[in-house]
């Protein structure tokens, strides 16, 4: 993918912004053990964070100053399913509880290679039972907890909000999945390597879905709450929201999925980020296109968690 196929906005940024070899074994092992010995904050301006444990992974719990609004967001990061600790999305998790005064709980999963499926939905299982058990303690009202993720997270919130609608109890008021990585069948067209897509590309996606899966991408069968887009039915799942770019390399599995929501009834909207790479709301966070994408899953929290605005009309 050329520079030139990028927005303008953040062309010039992005001559800087490496494609990371997140295919490559000792890449991830490295960068895995530089992020979970990153010291925890204890805030992050006024919005107070601690650390609270799983029986294998641990949740981080962001909290604002009062008021509270009763609501709350299940968050799962990304990373390819190989890579990734809460804390990359620290300053994420502190603005959107701040902004929109809910208290989230983000889930330090286990990773693939060492631990391949179900270890990460299942860590994600139990984030959302441990959520909805200290939701009083909380203040949060339990009939008002989204769950929202990015890349990867997203694809396993979607299996999440799957995997509970099958167990039954208490649904998800909502889903927000930004470039959500939703079906596995895309790592296995070979045709897509060549389209070297930045940041996040094919072979990365193949190496991630292989070490997850424990199978080559695309087999004839996967296992239940494992890749999304192959649950065959689609019904009584959450309103979801989708963020995705028309030149991210997930671009077509969101809109076939959101298509399948609508399809099943579900309540389902595909927010479209225009010539943006996978992620780049991390890079460039103060940019025009990634704060218009905050702000449009702003306007979706706040409807389906029945959030009030600011004085100032903002979150």
């Amino acid at each position: 993918m050329k520079l030139g196929d990028l927005h303008p906005e953040i062309r010039t940024e992005f001559r800087f912004i490496p494609t990371l070899p997140l295919h490559n074994g000792l890449f991830l092992r490295v960068g895995n053990w530089i992020m979970a010995r990153a010291r925890a904050p204890k805030a992050i301006g006024d919005v107070t964070v601690t650390d609270r444990p799983l029986t294998h992974g641990f949740v981080r719990v962001y909290r604002p100053a009062d008021p509270l609004s009763g609501a709350g967001l299940l968050w799962i990061h990304g990373g390819g399913m190989t890579i990734g600790a809460v804390g990359m999305d620290d300053r994420f998790c502190a603005d959107y509880a701040r902004d929109l005064s809910l208290t989230i709980v983000s889930v330090n999963y286990r990773l693939a290679p060492d631990h391949p499926y179900p270890a990460a939905i299942d860590d994600c299982l139990e984030a959302w039972l441990w959520f909805l058990a200290n939701a009083g303690s909380l203040w949060v009202d339990p009939q008002r907890i989204a769950i929202g993720g990015q890349s990867a997270g997203a694809g396993l919130s979607a299996c999440l909000a799957q995997r509970i609608h099958d167990r039954g109890g208490v649904h998800p008021a909502a889903l927000a999945l930004l470039s959500p990585m939703l079906d596995d069948r895309t790592a296995a067209r070979r045709e897509l390597d060549a389209l070297a897509h930045r940041v996040w590309n094919n072979r990365s996606n193949r190496a991630s879905w292989t070490a997850y899966l424990s199978q080559p991408p695309g087999a004839a069968e996967t296992r239940p709450y494992a890749v999304a887009a192959r649950r065959e039915d689609l019904s009584g799942l959450p309103p979801t929201w989708i963020a995705v770019s028309d030149i991210d390399l997930f671009f077509d599995e969101a809109r076939q999925y959101c298509d399948r929501l609508r399809a099943g009834g579900a309540h389902s909207a595909l927010y479209l980020i225009p010539r943006a790479p996978h992620g780049f709301e991390a890079f460039l966070p103060r940019s025009r296109l990634a704060r218009d994408l905050f702000q449009a899953s702003y306007e979706f929290l706040r409807e389906r968690l029945a959030l009030s605005r600011g004085p100032d009309g903002g979150a």
